[in-house]
């Protein structure tokens, strides 16, 4: 049976873990209220935006800009993946590589060059055990990062296809649903296809007056495609953010709760072992005692 002492210092490395884990569950709910904050401003702004400009794209010919032009040979996809800078945030960053890998394996069979530019740590590090090439690689920039550095990577992702060195790009970000729920988005960037509404929508808005765009919507989309791109991978880095801290959040607050659990298993296992030893110390006593009477 283990010894008195090699259980007592087991409790005490608990009781520190679980103030470490305590005071990381602490950290991660004070900067995740500012990440809600942010991306509960912009998600409105990101979505009516991607609404708009598809319905601007369905309204022109494919050829009116390059960053709408479907390429005939499809040979080349590159994936955005964002992802976190640190760990123990539970199962976050293993979803969001497991969507990104799945998607790499569906585009490899189909024939395509799979290329990846990774935002976050986590993400780079993985693809680099791959054998996917990284064109381009962020790490330690979620922790304080602004709309440069969405749009330095949004510059790379257009440059690549208007020389079509790029044929597909796709962004996977973690989607921030509730505390509870943090969920990987594969989201195809470009080239931008205009939804297909169903029957009975289309009908309903035949019947509604046709928007007229000025300027005129070529000119509209040369100025819009490239923020429209810039603006997704924003969004996609503040919901990435803010589903981090929320999954840290958690993932420290089972860890607590899990550091109780074992205090008080090592705290019964502790008054087990010193009952026996007690118990063990009388027997020897009354023993003796018995030996002498005898």
């Amino acid at each position: 049976m283990a010894a008195l002492k090699d259980i007592r210092q087991k409790i005490v490395g608990v009781r520190k873990t679980k103030q470490i884990t305590k005071a990381m569950n602490m950290v991660a709910s004070a900067k995740l209220r500012g990440a809600q904050a942010r991306i509960e401003r912009f998600r409105p702004y990101a979505a009516k935006f991607h609404d708009m400009l598809s319905d601007l794209s369905g309204k022109v010919e494919s050829g009116a800009h390059p960053l709408l032009t479907v390429h005939e040979e499809a040979k080349v996809c590159v994936i955005v993946l964002v992802t976190s800078d640190r760990g123990l945030c539970g199962s976050f960053n293993a979803n969001l590589i497991t969507a990104a890998n799945r998607l790499a394996q569906e585009k490899s069979r189909a024939g395509m060059t799979v290329k990846f530019i990774c935002v976050g740590k986590k993400g780079r590090d993985f693809i680099r055990k791959t054998q996917y090439e990284i064109l381009l690689g962020y790490g330690d920039r979620m922790g304080h990062f602004d709309f440069s550095l969405a749009h330095e990577v949004g510059a790379e992702v257009i440059g690549g296809y208007q020389d079509l060195a790029m044929d597909e790009v796709h962004l996977i970000y973690g989607e921030f649903v509730s505390m509870a729920k943090q969920s990987p988005v594969t989201l195809p960037l470009l080239p931008l296809q205009a939804p297909e509404a169903p029957a009975e929508a289309a009908a309903a808005l035949g019947a509604q007056s046709e928007y007229v765009y000025e300027p005129q919507e070529e000119a509209l989309l040369a100025e819009l495609l490239p923020r429209y791109v810039k603006v997704q991978i924003y969004r996609g880095m503040l919901d990435t953010s803010c589903s981090e801290h929320a999954a840290r959040m958690a993932a420290m607050d089972n860890a607590t709760r899990n550091c109780d659990d074992m205090i008080r298993s090592l705290t019964r296992l502790f008054n087990k072992v010193r009952q026996a030893s007690i118990t063990s110390d009388l027997m020897d006593i009354v023993g003796g005692a018995e030996a002498l009477k005898g």
